[in-house]
């Protein structure tokens, strides 16, 4: 239980940290960070306690959707617009394209090994992703459709906002999914040690 705890705390500080290298990058964020993105600039609210004020909204959303949420849901409010916050105040400017694009794979890299943390932990979704099972298990509409229907919503709210859309939303997109996929096998916590260790021995395994 401690290890699963330490983990879930982790994977959730270095999700907010890589969000905020993606923000930081300046050359387009995932959708939700868009929105929270487009919030910031029209309300004044830094962007990491926008994310936190919009994971608490969204978890309202599960009332009807009869969700219930977990620590790890709560854990994931609190926690990652704050690291997120605190990241971009100690953050240097990032100059030039180079540096930008390397600054924002640097992030995705840190939201998949984040994601694999906490998804990981098996503490319960965040809200976010709460909210896509939730609509895929009231409606019945794949998980994909939910998910695209939700994240298209947000990312044009938030662009209309003023939030960042560019390349690095098309690489997010692109690169979060494949990265994930081969993070989690290795940081699932109800995985066996020795499937893992056979895991990360082989790594063809999680993407083949």
């Amino acid at each position: 239980m401690v290890r699963r705890l330490l983990q879930l705390l982790i994977g959730l500080v270095l999700y907010g940290a890589g969000c905020a290298l993606t923000v930081e990058a300046g050359v387009g964020v995932d959708p939700w960070t868009v929105f929270a993105q487009g919030l910031s600039v029209h309300t004044g609210i830094g962007i990491g306690w926008v994310t936190n004020i919009v994971g608490f909204l969204v978890l309202l959303l599960w009332i009807p959707l009869h969700q219930k949420p977990g620590i790890g849901t709560v854990a994931n409010i609190l926690l990652v617009g704050t690291s997120m916050q605190v990241v971009l105040w100690l953050m240097a400017p990032v100059t030039g394209l180079t540096l930008q694009i390397g600054v924002l794979l640097g992030g995705i890299l840190l939201v998949a090994v984040a994601s694999g943390l906490y998804i990981g932990a098996r503490f319960g979704p965040g809200p976010r992703d709460g909210l896509m099972t939730g609509l895929h298990a009231r409606l019945g509409w794949p998980i994909w459709v939910c998910r695209a229907l939700v994240e298209v919503t947000v990312l044009a709210l938030g662009w209309l906002l003023g939030g960042t859309v560019g390349i690095g939303t098309v690489l997010f997109a692109a690169l979060i999914g494949p990265l994930v996929h081969i993070a989690l096998p290795l940081l699932d916590t109800a995985r066996p040690i020795s499937t893992r260790v056979r895991v990360e021995s082989t790594p063809t395994d999680t993407v083949g």
